[in-house]
Parts: C-alpha cells; structure tokens; sequence
C-alpha cells in the first residue's frame, strides 16, 4: 500500500507573529508563523480586511521569528530560529511573491534539542546583530552590515556560552548606537545540581544577565547580572537612545519591573486584578505577551494578562531616569499567543485557541475616566490594584480571521443531505470553543441584491476606456428588451449610453480602447467614444445567433451556421472580412482567446456545433476562417472558453452534459462556471483551484469592479440582480460555528435522527451551578465587610455584582484551581445549531468517553452511555474512581433520559458497543458489560493490559485495543469461554491518540507526537490461542518482548508535524474514491491517499526525489528526515511537497520536468489531477 499525502486545510492556529514593512514599500504586513508553516498576510488600511499574500511549509519546526532592518534600511527581513541546527534569513521578494533565504548558516545538530540554538531569537534595534539562543547553554550572537552592493551580509557567530545555565527569555536591549546589548532571564543550575539535600534548588533565585557585543574587539562579554526576587516570565525591551530611557521590563507574577544598569532604581509595580474575581484567590497573574508602539515623541506598551486584559503602560521620566510606572486598563479581548500593534493603527491579535481578530485602535485611552495605577502609589506588601473590566471601548474589531485551533475531534458524514459530505468538527478551549459544520466552498458575501422587472437573461459589465480602474455600466438583457445601468455611488439606470435598449443582446465588451460594441440579433453596433455610432445589419432574413468578441475582433454566426468575421483596422473601424465561412451544422456556442500582449489578433476561435463537435478555426490573415481541427464530444456541447491557464493556452470545452447550463466568464484570473452550484475557477500563490461557491444557484455572471467592491461578480438568479464579492479566495471550506460551553472531547452521531451528542469538560473550571453558589457568597461577605453606614451602598453594589454577565466568550472563565473538573452532555441538531437538551455533571465530574448503543436485551432502544472521572487530579496522578452514565434517548432522539450511574474504580476512558453489549476500558482493565436494571453488569475482563487504555475498536469477534503508550493490542472475545484473549500486538512504541480501522486486519493510528501509521497483522496470524491458566505452555511459548506472542507488521509511518486528534477512513467528494482523512491539534485537515497505480506510484516517487534536491526547504531542514522525524517515513510520498513544483522558478521546472520526460504543465496536471480525484 502506498499513500500520497494532501492538505486540505493548512494549520490555523498561530505560534509567532511579527509585523514591519516585508515588500519595502511603507505598507505594514505581518509573517506568522503556523508551526510548520510561514504566512505572510497585508491588513487593507482602508478597508482593515487581512489579505494573504503567501503561505509557504518549510518542513520543520518554527521555533522562533523575529524581523529587523538594518540601520537606515527600510525593508525588514525575517530572521527564523527552527529545529534545523541553522540560522536563517528570509526576504520577502514582492516581485516573485516569495521568500528567498539570503543566508543560512549551520552551528549545530538538527531536531528540538536543549543545547543547540534556535529557541530564542533577540534582535539589537538598530538592526547590528542578533543572538539565537537555546534553552540552555549555547548563546551565539551574529554581527549583520552591508557590503558595497548593499547586500546583507552576516557574520561568524561569536559564543557567549555558559554551562549549567537554563534560559527564560532572550531580547535586544535598546541602546541607541553604544555597543549592542542583550538581556536574558537565567537561572544558574549547579549548586542544585550538586546538593544532594534539595536546599540550593529551593533558594535558586533567577538572574537578569546582561551581555555586550564589543564591536571593536568583536567578541562578546558578560557585562552584568543580579538576581531577581520574583521569577520572571519575559521581557520587554524599553525603546532607547534619544528615543527614550533604554532599560528593560521584566514581566513576573504579580509584578512588573523596570530595571537598567547604572544608578537607576529599580520601579515595580503590581499588575492590577478584576474586582470581584472568582478566581481562587491563591492564584498569581502574569502578563502573557505585549506589543510596543514607538513614535518620534512617545511610546507605550499594551500587555496583556492571562485572563485578556490588555493594559497600557506607560513610563515617567525624569532626564533619563525612570521615576514611575503607569497602567492604565485598555480594553479585553481573548488571550493572544502574539499582538502587534501597526503604524496604521491596527491591533493584531494572534489568538492562542480559536479565531484571531485585527483591531482598529479608535482611542489611546488617555482621556477616558478609566483610573490610572502608578508604581508611586502606596500599597502594602502583597497588596493591588483592582479594575473593572467592561465592553471594548478603545478598539473597534474590523476583521475576524476563522481558525479552527484546536480540532479535538471530528466526523465526516452527510447529515444534512447535500450529495457532499460535511465535517463536524469540535474545536476550541473553553467558554470560546465551538461546533463548526465545514462544508466544501467559497464563502460569498452579498454586497447588494436588487429585484428586476422580469427574468433576465444575461448580464455584462463594460469600461468605458482600457485604462480605467473601475466599470462603468451594467448591461442587463431581457427577453425583448436590454436595460443599462450606470455605476457610481449608486447603481442606477442610464438611458444615454448609446446602447441600443429596445432588443435582447447578446454580447456588449470594450472594443479596442475607448469604444464599445453592442450584439444583438438584428446587427452588430459600435459604440465610439465620442458617442458617435456605426451600425452593421445583418443580410435579408437572417439574424445573428452566437457571437464572440474580445479586444481587437468581432465574429458573429448567422442562421444557417454561417461565420462573419470582423477586425478593428488602426483607426478604430470595425472592417468585415471579404470571405464568410458557411459550416457543416448550426452554431450553438463559440468563443475567441484574448489578443495576447503585442500582437494584433487572436488566432485561434473555437465553434462548436449541433453535430456534437468542437472545431477551432484559424483567424491568422494568411489562412483566415481556415479549420484547423476538431474535437468530437459524446453530447451538444453547451459553452466555450478559451483560457489561458499557468501561460500556456489551453482549450477548455465544459458543460458537454445537455442538461445543465454552464456559463463562463473571466475576472482577472478568475472563471466561474455555473451548473447545479456555481463553480468557480481561479489562480492563487501559484495554484489553479477550482471551486464551488456556497451560494444560490447563479444563472451568469461577469466580472465585476468598482471602488466600494474592487474584485467582485455581477450576476443574475431568477429575477434578481446581485452584486456579491469574494474575500477568502484560498480557503477550501467555508464554516458555521455554533458556540459551546466548556471544551468539546469527543461527540457520537445518533443514527437515527443524525443528532449529535457531545460531552465537554474543562479542568480547572467551575459548573454553572458553583459559580452561582460563589457569586452569592462573594456577595454576602461584600455586605458583611461593610460598616453600618455604608450597608445600604454595599447593598447595592453586590446586587450590581449579582447582575452583571460578562459573557465568557470574551473575558474567559474563571479559573477554579487543579483538580477543579466541570461537564456537561449535550444533544444538538447538527443542521440549525439548536441545542436540544443539556445535562450537567456535578462539580469535580469530568466527562471523558461517550457512546451511544442498542442492547440485545432491550430490543429498539437507543441508549447513550458516558464515561466519567471523580476528583481527577492530573499531577501527581490521582482519582476517586469513576462513574459510566447511561441514558436512553427518548422523543425521537432528542432528550437524555437518566437511568443509573455505574461506579467503576478508574477512568473509564473508552466505549464502545460490541455484540449488543459494551466494552468499556477502566484504566487498564478491558470489561464487557451488559444494561441491567440498576446499573450496568460486568460480563467479563482482561487485566493484560499495559497501562491505560485509551481508545476501542471493533470488528467481528476481535477487538483492537489502543494503549496510551503501548500502541495497538488486538484481543478476541470467546463467547463459549466468556473470555477476552490477546493474540496479537504492536513492536513499537506509540502513544496512540486515536485509531480508525480500514479492515480485518488493518488499523491507522496516530499518536501525540504527530505521526500516522498503519499496522497490519500478517496473513498467518491466528486468533485462535488459548489463555494458559496453568502454565505450563508458557515455559516455551513466552512471546515476543513479554508481549503476545503474534505481532504486527508496519505497513507506512509518516510524520505530520502537528498532532493528529482524528482519523476516519471515508470519500470527501460524491462519487470520489475512499481516503484516509485526518485533523490536527493546530487546526490542519489533510488526506491519505492510496495510489491505484504503479506508474503514479513511480512519477510521484521521482517528483518528490527531484524536489527534495532542487527545491530544498526554506528553514534548512532536511525534508526526508523532517518526515521521518520518530519513525523512517514508509511508504509515503509527501503532496504537499509536490505541489511546490508550481511555485518553483520557470527554469528549474522546466529541468525538472525534463527529467520525468514531462512537460512543466503536464507535471502540473497530474499534481492537480490526483487532488481532484479523491478531495479538493
């Protein structure tokens, strides 16, 4: 078996965003970083929209990114810190749309290691040097100028290595043109090391370490450090040289601090806290990530806080020394993993689970009546400050990028009755997580919808000269009449364009630069700029049927198949040619190229006709209206479009099926065809895609631009015109998100009325009902503290407190402390969102296995059972047991109704039906029960299992166990004996976190490394053996590695890079063939696919093999060992790394191709043909 990988959908859970001006123009972008992946995306500073200009996988680990400019530069580079042992530069090149990588240099080992380089990244701000630093040990700072040619160069690295050394947090300190300096937060291991009482590793105090670049002796020293009293958790750089004190801010829990050398005190301030939090008060707060905002005469610091407060913090100075902190509370939005704040003045929120938002800051907030906490204000020791969190008021939300991070689970089935299947997918953490449907399409948004008189049947929009920007006219036909619309402001209808309005038309374009041509039946009008116009009519009875124009040419089919061909001569007339070409058959479609750049004419046009043929006529003066082939279909074919596709021309002849209309039109790059769904056809970064847009069914459309809608559609449904725009071209799905309340686990389809059940748990997580308990007992002890003259005020104060919801969502859930669980089982209609019925667990009880069964006994009945844990702690490991819920489903499978709970003595982390009854891991114990009156009975079990069994599969009689870190272990169930028998197991390792079988003997699986594998048992495996109570047998038939004594085969490894939470063997398209499709942790759906072919096997086996040397990854990991990074990669060729091939340089292509005895655009056509076959 061989498989070929795909990504659907790339990852969308950010880990690093950086802003700056990338193309060297002055417009911001912002590069993030998706693990594996780097994306380059430009907000519009008009319209605050986020375009992606380029996303490229670079085959390892983003471990850090940082961007910098040379001094009196103006264009950033990005510097990548990854797990390939290299440092490397990247410059964007607006040019190509691409990364290059100007330098990369190699200083260690590859792979995520604690002493090779590559987890931190500090940049000095003027741009003169940068250090990678690793997690402990190895610091190495490289020195970056310019040569003559103004290139970038980089110098040898410089160590500032120091053993025994564990680091937090590496930046840049700003100190104008002195020596360049960094800062790092360090802790010193060895005195713990060598003390074998535990007394040196409780007083180990971190340090803040300051280091120099000496640029005259070039070499780096250690200049200063002390030791801090809290212990920090990052760094913010304090802008220096004359534009402020230089400095640092150490960010630590429950205190921010200002600290530079000299005979500068240290300022510290607390970070204030929400009033009436539910918090549990032991809890410390930290800030979790910052942004800075510089210009000539001021700057501030947005930090935000665990919970998503952002605060703005400001510094006093008093000639170079800093004499106070200031925070003042600016607004909550979710917690970020990374914000920037732009020159234009956007907010980019890189959320750490779910969807990221671009901000408008509307205000600084300077004055509001928001109280301002300074460090000068007197607190007691331990003591804050205390805010009032409240709406946005400072920023204004312009964009919401969708991201699916985290996927914790999904099925893939057609609940809805479309023909295509649709992905449920639960994702999200918290109060933020969610429910989304994917389904396979464009998402269009409706800029305008009109009604019309009557039902239209085409549409078209023209300029009024090649140059211009913006259409200027609508022209819409109608069965006996044909009515002009005007664009401006308004859309509005226009009765001098010099159209003619009394007749159907069958074409309107731009003829050459500034005039326009009208066909209709009766004749062919050319509109000049000057209004004047001239008027060809057609000969005696005849009338013009099919017509096809672009620039430069004009040919029209009369009745009776004849062709008249017409070309604009130099001084803007339209000439016929003398000859007309009478064909074999009537004309029912035809269509002209577009006159390609510097030339005259196109030469090629395309007739098809009612004898189901397609014939392409020369138009080259020398042998005009000559036929140069012919394609016959099997059926009339319906529309033409000459396209010109990745610069080669291709003829493309769709809509051969009679029965469906299809239409096509061009938008810059883009066609849409319409048949049942609206398809539409488009190049983006480098990639043909074709795709269905999730909308009504179009009639036709045209292109469509003007200022408030720069790229759009015009187009027509029924009796409407609308004006729609496409914004998210790139994305393969289009979603509906219905809310959940704590974080999705795992959820069942209910056969029979397709509804969903879902359990959600979230730890540290108070239910609904505790919260309410602790709210009224806060309010208590609020009117208890108060003296007897303010009761009546804190009266009303904690009723104020009772009332306000701040919805979770935004400003998160309080946070309950370890060992706090809460859940709840919801029912829920899949198609409108509506959540049918809601049970609550009790506080502590966390939902961890769901499934829903029939029991032979109980005859129709559907029941739902949950696998739950009792006071659950996670570190060090501790429960009280558990319970198994069951519930039966009653009305139709909309209600949950309670029968029993079944205490069992651990986790019971599986379900799964088997054989009318159930098998239920508990820990490490695999049991068969059966429903009884009061609670389930336990029929049968194995304790053979090694350590937790997290995940069951069933088949005929055998059982297919996954292990949390023993990988699979197949068992079979005896029913004479009553007995579960291991007979086979796995060689490997692997900490399984879900399975799907793809037959009898075969099971794929992933574990939380961010592997795939598939595991076969061999063709002599015999799952007949006996258990030995005695024995005797075991003396000589001890097994293999103490396990059973049959094992399994190894049929591909593969590394993904991201951990995978779902797998499930099913076909994405109607009619497609079946593939092996698999979500990750950060948001990434891809596919496996089988070849059926030995020689797509063999070409794609040698695209790989060639791209791996001619187009090595952008960070300098090496791409074998990237996907071989736990298990040699077997057996699996890498799609995503094929597909790189369109975005290579034309000359390397073409040598590739060459190779393969392909053309580039025949290699291309596989690569999209194997796409197309089995998804999207």
């Amino acid at each position: 078996m061989f498989l070929y990988n795909l990504t659907l959908q790339r990852a969308t859970g950010i880990s690093f965003a950086i802003h700056g001006n990338f193309s060297g123009t002055k417009q911001q972008e912002i590069v993030v970083s998706r693990g594996k992946i780097l994306e380059l995306l430009r907000p519009d500073p008009n319209t605050g929209k986020v375009h992606t200009l380029l996303t490229v996988e670079v085959f390892g680990v983003i471990r850090s990114l940082m961007a910098f400019r040379l001094t009196g530069g103006t264009k950033d580079y990005i510097v990548v810190g990854s797990d390939s042992g290299r440092i490397v530069i990247l410059e964007y090149q607006p040019s190509k749309n691409m990364f290059e990588k100007i330098h990369q240099e190699t200083f260690g080992k590859s792979g995520c290691r604690r002493i090779v380089p590559g987890q931190f990244l500090a940049v000095d701000p003027k741009g003169r040097a940068v250090m990678i630093s690793a997690i402990e040990k190895q610091k190495l700072v490289y020195i970056l100028n310019r040569d003559a040619a103004a290139r970038l160069t980089i110098s040898s690295p410089l160590e500032a290595h120091k053993a025994n050394t564990l680091v937090y947090h590496v930046v840049g300190v700003d100190v104008g043109f002195e020596n360049p300096m960094f800062a790092c937060l360090e802790m010193d291991y060895e005195e713990a090391d060598n003390d074998p009482t535990g007394e040196a590793a409780a007083n180990t105090q971190q340090t803040l370490t300051f280091y120099e670049l000496d640029l005259g002796l070039n070499h780096v020293v250690r200049k200063y450090s002390e030791p801090l009293e809290e212990h920090g958790n990052f760094l913010i750089t304090v802008p220096g040289g004359s534009d402020g004190p230089s400095g640092v801010l150490i960010c630590s829990e429950n205190y921010i601090t200002y600290k530079n050398f000299g005979d500068q005190p240290d300022i510290r301030c607390p970070i204030p806290r929400r009033r009436n939090d539910l918090d549990d008060p032991e809890r410390g707060m930290i800030f979790v990530c910052s942004a800075t905002h510089k210009t000539k005469s001021m700057f501030f610091f947005l930090a935000q806080t665990e919970q998503g407060d952002i605060f703005k913090i400001t510094l006093e100075t008093d000639e170079d020394m800093v004499t106070e902190i200031r925070l003042k509370y600016f607004d909550t939005v979710p917690v970020a993993a990374a914000m920037c704040v732009l020159k234009t003045g956007f907010l980019f929120v890189a959320s750490e689970f779910g969807n990221h938002y671009l901000y408008q800051i509307a205000h600084l907030g300077d004055d509001d009546e928001e109280p301002e906490f300074s460090s000068a204000m007197p607190l007691e020791e331990g003591d804050t400050f205390f805010f009032q969190p409240r709406p946005l008021k400072n920023l204004v939300l312009v964009d919401e990028l969708d991201s699916l991070s985290p996927i914790l689970f999904c099925q893939i089935a057609d609940l809805a009755n479309e023909d295509t299947p649709q992905l449920y997918v639960a994702c999200g953490r918290g109060p933020r997580s969610s429910l989304r449907v994917l389904r396979h399409g464009l998402e269009v948004s409706e800029m305008a919808v009109s009604e019309l008189p009557g039902n239209p049947n085409a549409v078209w929009t023209v300029r009024r000269h090649i140059e211009d920007e913006f259409d200027a006219y609508i022209i819409v036909s109608f069965v006996n009449a044909t009515l002009v619309l005007s664009i401006g402001e308004t859309v509005e209808e226009v009765t001098d364009s010099g159209f003619l309005g009394t007749t159907p038309t069958l074409s309107c374009s731009l003829l050459g630069d500034d005039a326009l041509v009208q066909v209709y039946p009766d004749g062919i009008r050319h509109i000049r700029a000057d209004k004047r116009v001239n008027e060809w009519k057609t000969p005696g009875k005849k009338t013009i049927v099919k017509c096809a124009v672009n620039q430069r040419q004009v040919v029209i089919a009369l009745t009776g198949g004849e062709l008249v061909y017409f070309e604009m001569d130099p001084s803007g007339q339209l000439n016929e040619y003398t000859e007309r070409k009478e064909m074999s058959a009537d004309v029912v479609c035809m269509s002209l190229a577009n006159v390609p750049p510097g030339e005259q004419r196109s030469r090629f046009l395309a007739v098809g006709l009612v004898d189901n043929t397609v014939r392409i006529i020369s138009l080259d003066p020398s042998d005009c209206l000559q036929p140069l082939s012919m394609q016959a279909l099997p059926a009339q074919p319906e529309s033409l479009c000459i396209v010109e596709m990745g610069g080669t021309e291709k003829q493309d002849e769709l809509g051969e099926r009679g029965s469906i209309g299809f239409l096509y039109l061009n938008i810059g790059l883009q066609v849409l065809a319409m048949s049942s769904r609206s398809w539409l056809s488009y190049s983006y970064q480098s990639r043909f895609h074709l795709t269905p847009l999730s909308y009504e069914t179009l009639e036709f459309a045209s292109g469509f631009a003007s200022e408030q809608c720069p790229e759009g559609i015009v187009a027509i449904s029924t009796n409407t015109l609308r004006i729609l725009a496409l914004e998210k071209l790139g994305a393969v799905f289009n979603q509906v998100a219905f809310p959940l309340q704590y974080t999705p686990r795992k959820f069942v389809i209910h056969p029979e009325s397709n509804n969903l059940i879902i359990i959600e748990t979230d730890h540290n997580a108070y239910t609904e009902a505790t919260k309410a308990q602790r709210k009224q007992q806060m309010a208590e002890e609020m009117v208890e503290a108060a003296g007897e003259d303010e009761r009546e005020l804190a009266a009303e104060m904690a009723a104020a407190f009772l009332n306000e919801n701040l919805p979770e969502s935004i400003f998160g859930a309080p946070k309950a402390g370890n060992g706090q669980w809460a859940s709840v089982i919801r029912v829920m209609n899949p198609i409108q969102g509506n959540t049918l019925d809601l049970v609550q667990l009790e506080q502590n009880e966390a939902a961890f296995s769901v499934a829903v069964c029939r029991f032979s006994n109980t005859g129709e009945d559907w029941y739902v059972l949950v696998g739950v844990a009792k006071d659950l702690i996670l570190n060090p490991r501790s429960v009280a047991g558990g319970f198994v819920y069951t519930y039966k489903l009653v009305n139709n499978g909309e209600k949950l109704e309670f029968l029993h709970k079944t205490p069992v003595e651990e986790v019971p982390a599986a379900i799964a039906p088997f054989q009318g009854r159930v098998l239920i891991g508990v820990g490490k114990l695999l049991r068969v029960y059966d429903l009884g009156k009061k609670k389930l009975l336990r029929k049968c079990e194995n304790k053979h299992i090694a350590n937790y069994i997290s995940g069951i599969q069933t088949i005929g009689h055998r059982v297919i166990v996954s292990d949390v870190q023993e990988s699979f272990i197949w068992v079979r169930y005896k029913r004479n004996e009553n007995q579960l028998i291991i007979f086979a197991d796995d060689t490997y390792p692997r900490w399984v976190t879900t399975a799907s079988l793809l037959d009898y003997d075969t099971v794929a699986g992933a574990d939380k490394f961010g592997n795939i594998c598939v595991v076969r048992l061999p063709p002599n495996t015999n799952d007949e053996v006996d258990e030995d109570p005695t024995g005797n047998k075991a003396l000589w038939d001890r097994g293999l590695l103490n396990g059973a004594s049959q094992k399994a085969e190894v049929i591909m490894n593969y590394h993904v890079g991201e951990t995978v939470l779902s797998l499930q063997k099913t076909t994405l398209i109607p009619g497609g063939s079946e593939s092996l499709v698999y979500t990750t942790l950060s948001g990434g759906i891809g596919i496996l696919v089988p070849f059926t072919s030995h020689e797509d096997h063999d070409f794609f086996q040698h695209v790989e093999m060639h791209l791996r040397s001619e187009h090595p990854p952008l960070c300098g990991r090496d791409h074998l060992s990237f996907r071989s990074y736990y298990f040699p990669v077997k057996n699996v060729i890498d799609g995503d790394l094929c597909e790189q091939f369109n975005s290579m340089e034309p000359n390397k292509q073409k040598n590739v191709s060459e190779e393969l005895d392909r053309t580039p655009p025949e290699v291309s056509k596989k690569l999209e043909d194997i796409r197309t076959r089995y998804a999207f």
